[in-house]
């Protein structure tokens, strides 16, 4: 277990309290919620040793009382909606994760592994690795839009998308599945060359979104429960489920148990 740099009870600060502060790393969180992006940035900032202050992000819709928008100031601070924001010092906040990533990087610390690797051949395969499952049409974006809803209708759910996204998913993960072998046969346990990178984490985290994950990696509290039971299922679908080797659960074990907070800390309400 890698608990010793956290607590079980976060604070949480409110998004204008975190926006009006010019000293540390603000990131926006929903307490309880293992929304894949966040936890993968706390998991980036984890391995390299930045301290983090959770920020409150606001809900999607409409204020039942007030008829406002919930992520009004959120858009007004930031332009954009999307979990999780990364505020540092004075900076400009940050919403994508290549450039959250590189933050991170830059402000983490000197004895902290290098998740972005010196060699520029390394760099084309890591954040082409973490492309493929980060960003737009692959694999998270593909998980998200398997089921009508709020959250894939943002990112542009249709039943000829939903029908798709189960073979692309697919691919993802077999892609994946054959570096890591390639990698075994070499003797390295990681993604790319022969150290831990950014694509290590990025792709132990996400992957939980087509696993079912056991509590003493991803505890399940009151608000998570129906997002644990999603995953799970989604590890299920015929196609998926092919493709979901051992090396895979090995991989996404050994580095979440090794390098990244476990179990994790979410806050909320623990079941």
């Amino acid at each position: 277990m890698n608990d010793e740099k956290t607590t079980n009870t976060p604070n949480f600060i409110s998004l204008n309290e975190a926006a009006a502060m010019t000293k540390g790393t603000r990131i926006t969180f929903i307490p309880g919620v293992q929304a894949l992006y966040a936890e993968a940035l706390k998991n980036i900032c984890y391995v390299k040793d930045v301290p983090v202050i959770r920020a409150l992000h606001p809900f999607m819709g409409v204020d039942k009382e007030t008829g406002q928008d919930r992520q009004a100031r959120l858009y007004e601070l930031t332009t954009q909606t999307s979990l999780p924001t990364m505020f540092y010092d004075e900076e400009r906040p940050r919403n994508v994760w290549t450039e959250q990533l590189a933050l991170a990087e830059r402000i983490g610390s000197p004895s902290s592994p290098a998740l972005i690797p010196e060699s520029f051949e390394h760099r084309v395969e890591m954040f082409g690795l973490c492309a493929v499952v980060l960003a737009e049409d692959g694999l998270v974006w593909n998980m998200r839009i398997l089921n009508d809803g709020p959250l894939g209708r943002k990112y542009g759910y249709s039943d000829a998308a939903s029908a798709a996204a189960p073979a692309k998913i697919t691919e993802v993960i077999a892609l994946i599945d054959s570096r890591l072998q390639q990698q075994a046969e070499r003797g390295s346990k990681y993604l790319v060359g022969d150290a831990l990178s950014a694509a290590d984490i990025y792709w132990a985290t996400m992957s939980m979104s087509v696993t079912a994950t056991p509590p003493e990696i991803m505890p399940v509290t009151q608000q998570n429960k129906g997002m644990l039971m999603l995953f799970a299922n989604n590890s299920k679908i015929p196609e998926i489920a092919k493709v979901l080797s051992k090396r895979i659960e090995e991989h996404q074990r050994y580095i979440l148990t090794t390098y990244c907070e476990t179990p994790a800390v979410l806050g909320g309400d623990l079941l």
